[in-house]
């Protein structure tokens, strides 16, 4: 399977083949100022199953972990589209609503719910055998 992910203006795509490693809703507030929204939903590809077309710029900065991430973004619409951790350097995160696919894989795990708005409910729980 390929996906395409798209800033914007679609002058920078990020091609991925395979299904994500990891679908992870992360509700710090690093993500929300990010987004603009409660929360960020990222899917995280193997490197080596990426495909980058077009220019980004880099805002690089510190994680929780100690390691920093570099987030790219259209230089001309300036949508966040993919970023690279250092700390899982044979990895690289999308944003999903860049693939706008309604039937995209849910988040398999929810991270910083301390920073939750209490109006957003939390993942439901995987059904039991």
């Amino acid at each position: 399977m390929t996906r395409d992910a798209i800033c914007c203006c679609g002058k920078l795509t990020v091609r991925c083949t395979g299904t994500p490693e990891l679908v992870s809703l992360c509700h710090c507030f690093d993500c929300q100022r990010r987004t603009g929204a409660p929360y960020g939903i990222a899917a995280f590809f193997l490197r080596e199953n990426v495909r980058i077309d077009g220019r980004s710029r880099v805002f690089r900065r510190p994680s929780d972990s100690g390691f920093d991430v570099a987030f790219h973004f259209c230089e001309t619409c300036g949508s966040t589209l993919f970023w690279e951790p250092a700390r899982k350097p044979g990895v690289v995160g999308v944003a999903v609503g860049a693939f706008g696919d309604p039937g995209f894989p849910a988040p398999d795990q929810e991270v910083y719910t301390e920073c939750r708005h209490g109006w957003v409910a939390p993942l439901a729980p995987e059904p039991g055998p």
